[in-house]
């Protein structure tokens, strides 16, 4: 019995050294767009806007190392990443950013959503970027336009050569049996017609 005493008496003395303290918890994550939302996508020409986001914590200071994941729509308006996958998992660099290199839009028309899921020491966030696809005719517009403007160019030199021909042969340009005395503006008169069609006489 006085063993016993003794015994918690020494343990009472000497204690037994804390257990540790639970680690502290991580901080909340964030996840902020930095570009890509509302993008629109050229379909003909296979080009997209790369998603990109950057992995904060609570107070705002770049996560690097978290894992972030890009999910696509499997069906419907939306793309692929490298080898035709729907999905693909980035980490962050230094700053916190990653970004969705090799997105490609596929042929349907339509607005889509990319889901992001970020990850880092058991905290999780998450958020989506809207995207469309299209098919923009910006650049068939500008041939267009181009195409028109020189047709008006070369109509008006025609025109103007005509004019000009019509002019030398009354004798309002150059030589002739024109009254020299005369404008050239009183002896040249262009109306409208009326053509007729008919055989030969």
């Amino acid at each position: 019995m006085r063993y016993l005493c003794l015994l918690i008496s020494g343990v009472l003395a000497f204690p037994l050294p804390p257990l540790a303290l639970a680690q502290d918890a991580p901080l909340r994550l964030n996840l902020v767009v930095v570009e890509g939302d509302g993008a629109i996508n050229n379909i003909r020409q296979r080009t997209a806007r790369e998603p990109i986001v950057q992995v904060e914590d609570q107070n705002h200071r770049p996560v690097a190392g978290a894992a972030v994941v890009f999910s696509l729509p499997s069906s419907g308006p939306g793309g692929s990443f490298a080898g035709g996958a729907h999905s693909l998992t980035v980490t962050t660099n230094a700053q916190g950013r990653a970004i969705a290199h090799g997105l490609t839009p596929n042929k349907v028309q339509g607005q889509y959503q990319i889901h992001v899921n970020a990850s880092s020491n058991g905290q999780t966030a998450n958020t989506t970027i809207s995207q469309t696809n299209a098919i923009i005719a910006g650049a068939a517009g500008a041939a267009g336009i181009g195409i028109s403007v020189k047709l008006l160019i070369i109509i008006a030199a025609a025109g103007a050569a005509a004019a000009g021909g019509a002019l030398y042969a009354t004798g309002a340009i150059g030589g002739g049996n024109s009254n020299a005395n005369t404008p050239a503006a009183s002896l040249v008169t262009i109306s409208p017609g009326t053509g007729i069609v008919g055989p030969p006489r």
